[in-house]
């Protein structure tokens, strides 16, 4: 069941997960750009699933990457088992636009996606993605 490779969202998905010495030079990066912070997690990574839960409230007069990684951290105790990323909010334009983001925690095992195939009227064919941890209830799809 699925391949075990992991999902590519957001920036430096093909590279290999960041240290937290990475997560906290990219969330400095952001405050440095006058972004804002703000920590998601989901147990549902499909790739149209852009909006994920929020922990807590996005971060906007944070002036050091500790708080952010504070944050981090609080929500990996929390979702130990979880998809976890960091979105860096750019208000300029008057437009709340994620200038930045990129994962910082996946489950253990990531069992992907399968192509679903769904026949229809006059003989279309339309393809869907489902994942294979969806057939667990959520809470429980990456317990180990």
């Amino acid at each position: 069941m699925g391949t075990g490779l992991k999902i590519t969202q957001g920036t430096f998905s093909y590279l290999p997960d960041l240290s937290d010495d990475e997560i906290r030079a990219q969330i400095q990066y952001g405050i440095d750009n006058g972004w804002a912070v703000a920590i998601e997690y989901t147990d549902d990574p499909h790739p149209r699933n852009s909006y994920w839960d929020m922990w807590g409230m996005p971060m906007f007069d944070l002036e050091d990457a500790a708080g952010g990684m504070h944050e981090v951290t609080r929500c990996r105790e929390a979702f130990p088992n979880q998809y976890i990323k960091v979105s860096l909010y750019n208000a300029k334009l008057t437009k709340q636009t994620i200038a930045l983001q990129f994962i910082v925690q996946r489950p253990g095992h990531e069992p992907g996606f399968r192509l679903v195939r769904q026949e229809g009227a006059d003989r279309q064919i339309r393809y869907t993605m489902e994942a294979y941890a969806a057939q667990k209830p959520h809470g429980d799809r990456y317990a180990d």
